[in-house]
C-alpha cells in the first residue's frame, strides 16, 4: 500500500506521539514531582518575567527566581498554617460537643418519627466513645503503617522527603533554564510544519494562560466573598474557612462541597441549628448565583471554551489513567486538545466550503 510523504509524515509524528505517551505512563511515578513543579512553574513564568524586567538586565535570572520561588512557598506555608490549626480545632470540639448536639437531635426527631410509628433512642455518651475509639483505632492504625514503613527501609518517610526537596529544586531549574529548554525542544520541530507547530503551540499558550488567570481573579473574589459573607454571621472560623472555599474552587463544586461541609460543621457547632442553616443557604447560595452568573462568565469567558463539566471529566479520566500526576496534567491536556479540535474545524469547514 503506497502512501504519499505527507501521510508517512504524519503517521511518523502519531507512532512518536503514541510512544512518547506510553512512556509517559510507565514513568509517571518517578515524573509526578517534575510535573508538579512544571505546574507551578508555567503559573510563576509570567511573575518572573515581569520582576525581571523590572530589575533590569543586571540583576541575574537565577535571584529573580529566587525571590518568586521564595515568595511562593512562604505563600503555601501561610495557608497551611491558616487551615490546619482550624482543622484540629473543630475535631476537638466537635468531640466535646457530640453528646449535645446528638440530645437536640434526638428532642427535635422523636416526635416525629413517633408519630411514623418509629421509635427511636440515641445514647449522646455511647456514640461519643465509639467515635473516639474509632478515631485512636484510624491513628493507632496509620501509625502502626508509618513506623513499619519506616522499619522496612523509610520509603514512605524517604519517598516524602526526596518529593518535598525535589519539587523546589525541579522548579528553580525550569524558572532558570526554561527559555533555553524551549528552543532547545523547538530545535527538534522540522523546519516544514515549525510555523504550524509554533501557531498551535502560542494558541494553546493563550487558552491555558487566559483560563488560570481567569480562574484565579474568580477564586481571589471568592474567598473575599466568603470571608465577609461568613464574618456577618459571627462565624469565628470565617477567615480560614472563607479562603479555603474560595481557593478550593479551582476544581469545579469539590471546593463548594468542601466548604460548606467546613462550615456546616463549624456553623452548628456554634450557632443555633436555625441560625446556622439560614447562614449555609444565604452564603452558600449567594456564591454559587455569583462564581456561575458573574464572575465565572466576565472573568473567565465563555470564548476559552472549557467548560466546568470538561474539566471535571478530563481531572476524573487523567487521574484514573494516571494518578495524581494525572490530575496535574488535565488541565494543560485539555487546553491542547481544544485547541487541536477547534484548528480540526476550522480545517473542516473550509475544506467543505472550498468543495462547495
Amino acid at each position: 500500500m503506497y502512501l504519499s510523504p505527507d501521510y508517512r509524515f504524519y503517521a511518523a509524528w502519531l507512532l512518536i506521539g503514541s510512544l512518547l505517551a506510553a512512556l509517559l505512563w510507565w514513568l509517571t511515578p518517578v515524573l509526578t514531582p517534575f510535573l508538579i513543579a512544571a505546574v507551578i512553574a508555567y503559573v510563576l513564568s509570567p511573575l518572573v518575567e515581569r520582576l525581571q524586567s523590572l530589575m533590569g538586565s543586571g540583576v541575574p535570572r537565577f535571584v529573580t527566581v529566587l525571590v518568586c520561588e521564595v515568595a511562593f512557598l512562604l505563600l503555601l506555608v501561610s495557608f497551611a498554617g491558616l487551615i490546619v490549626p482550624v482543622l484540629f480545632k473543630e475535631a476537638g470540639r466537635l468531640q466535646t460537643q457530640l453528646p449535645g448536639l446528638l440530645a437536640q437531635l434526638q428532642t427535635a426527631v422523636t416526635p416525629l418519627l413517633q408519630s411514623m410509628g418509629i421509635e427511636l433512642q440515641l445514647d449522646p455518651q455511647g456514640i461519643k466513645d465509639f467515635v473516639a475509639t474509632q478515631a485512636q483505632s484510624i491513628l493507632h492504625n496509620s501509625m502502626d503503617s508509618v513506623l513499619s514503613s519506616l522499619r522496612i527501609g523509610g520509603s514512605v518517610a524517604l519517598a516524602l522527603i526526596g518529593n518535598l526537596i525535589l519539587v523546589p529544586v525541579a522548579l528553580f531549574y525550569l524558572l532558570t533554564d526554561g527559555p533555553h529548554m524551549l528552543a532547545h525542544l523547538r530545535e527538534w520541530v522540522p523546519r516544514k510544519v515549525e510555523p504550524s507547530v509554533t501557531e498551535f503551540v502560542m494558541e494553546a499558550d493563550k487558552v491555558l494562560g487566559e483560563y488560570l488567570r481567569g480562574q484565579l481573579l474568580v477564586m481571589l473574589s471568592l474567598s473575599v466573598y466568603y470571608v465577609a459573607g461568613l464574618t456577618l454571621f459571627g462565624l469565628s472560623v470565617a477567615v480560614p474557612i472563607g479562603i479555603l472555599t474560595g481557593m478550593a474552587v479551582f476544581v469545579p463544586y469539590v471546593g463548594f462541597g468542601v466548604g460548606l461541609l467546613l462550615a456546616a460543621l463549624s456553623g452548628f457547632l456554634e450557632m443555633a441549628p436555625l441560625q446556622a442553616s439560614v447562614m449555609l443557604a444565604v452564603v452558600f447560595g449567594i456564591g454559587q448565583l455569583l462564581e456561575g452568573f458573574v464572575l465565572t462568565p466576565r472573568l473567565i469567558g465563555e470564548r476559552i471554551g472549557l467548560h466546568p463539566l470538561a474539566v471535571i471529566f478530563a481531572l476524573l479520566a487523567f487521574a484514573q489513567l494516571l494518578g495524581f500526576a494525572g490530575v496535574l496534567m488535565a488541565l494543560p491536556a485539555s487546553a491542547v486538545l481544544l485547541v487541536a479540535l477547534r484548528r480540526l474545524r476550522r480545517r473542516y469547514v473550509a475544506s467543505r466550503l472550498y468543495a462547495d
